[in-house]
């Protein structure tokens, strides 16, 4: 038991240490070969920091662990938008842009919203009669969204500006190359171990792999953007915030379950109503704090989010 969970902490370190190289060596890379500020920022660093849910998701969904694939980016999703958003806007209240209020919050809405609809559809054609899963065409639909909201973003950004990012860090080549290949074997090994471990621990303590998925291997995969909104408040950046956690859970949902769903039928018969209000519920109720605010999200607003999540996390404790 002891040395299962050294491993297990083991293992999280190399996916949060692996995303975090792979950020800093790949945008570095990219920006010596020309792309776009832009492009840099939307793709790599967006999904470098929602690269340990992918790597967990997709290791779960190869193992057949479909309630911690999927339980991985919804409580994922859940703790970015209640706890981590709640925590940043209660240190610092968030103003975000037009275009967020505009294009990427209704986008974040309509993810959530197409898991329903996959789901209720799903629902509709077995009757019951088997169980319910996302498969090969719903990863196809998910990606297919995925690629379409990447390119609108870029050439709706390339249109409206270009934004220079200053705080790229400047890597030899070489070395962005060892980090890049270094960090993508930390990442595939530390997911791997990490989902062994964090199975053998459920059934130790007597716990749900659900139950895992969606607090610990959530809170613990979702480490990277709380450290990311945490500085960002402190250095009075925290319109960063947002733009970070919006962003990774239209990432977690389109690119990490389409993804997962390719690889393997993704059984979502344990995840229910109560999981799925909630996620929508949270994602609703970023969008109404900008529109009562003047799109802001104040430190009540906050408040809010952070009771809703330990109701949440509480009924989940209760109920697992």
């Amino acid at each position: 038991m002891i040395i299962d969970s050294i491993l297990f902490l083991v293992a999280l370190s190399l996916i949060i240490l692996g995303a975090n190289y792979l950020v800093d060596g790949a945008s570095s890379l990219a920006r010596k070969m020309g792309l776009s500020d832009f492009l840099i920022g939307l793709t790599i660093v967006g999904m470098g920091t929602s690269a340990p849910e992918l790597v967990v998701s997709m290791m779960a969904a190869y193992r057949g662990s479909a309630d911690i694939a999927l339980g991985n980016v919804l409580g994922s999703n859940i703790f970015n938008t209640l706890l981590i958003l709640g925590v940043t806007a209660l240190i610092r209240p968030i103003t975000i842009s037009k275009k967020v209020q505009r294009q990427d919050l209704p986008m974040n809405i309509f993810t959530v919203l197409l898991v329903i609809i996959l789901a209720f559809f799903h629902i509709y054609l077995t009757k019951g009669e088997a169980q319910y899963t996302f498969g090969l065409i719903d990863g196809i639909i998910f990606l297919s969204v995925f690629i379409t909201y990447l390119c609108y973003s870029y050439f709706k950004t390339n249109n409206d500006e270009n934004q220079i990012d200053n705080n790229t860090k400047n890597i030899k080549l070489p070395v962005s190359i060892f980090m890049i290949l270094a960090s993508l074997v930390a990442l595939v090994y530390g997911g791997k171990l990490f989902i062994d471990k964090a199975i053998i621990l459920a059934n130790y303590i007597g716990i749900s792999e659900k139950f895992m998925a969606i607090i610990i291997l959530a809170a613990g995969t979702s480490m990277p953007e709380l450290a990311i909104c945490i500085v960002s408040a402190l250095k009075k950046k925290a319109d960063l915030a947002l733009g970070n956690i919006i962003g990774s859970n239209i990432f977690n949902i389109l690119l990490i379950l389409g993804s997962s769903a390719l690889i393997q039928d993704l059984n979502f018969s344990n995840i229910n109503i109560v999981d799925i209000s909630v996620l929508l519920l949270s994602t609703v109720l970023v969008l109404v704090f900008t529109l009562i605010s003047k799109r802001k999200i104040s430190r009540l607003s906050a408040f809010i989010l952070l009771v809703l999540d330990i109701f949440y996390f509480t009924w989940l404790y209760y109920n697992m």
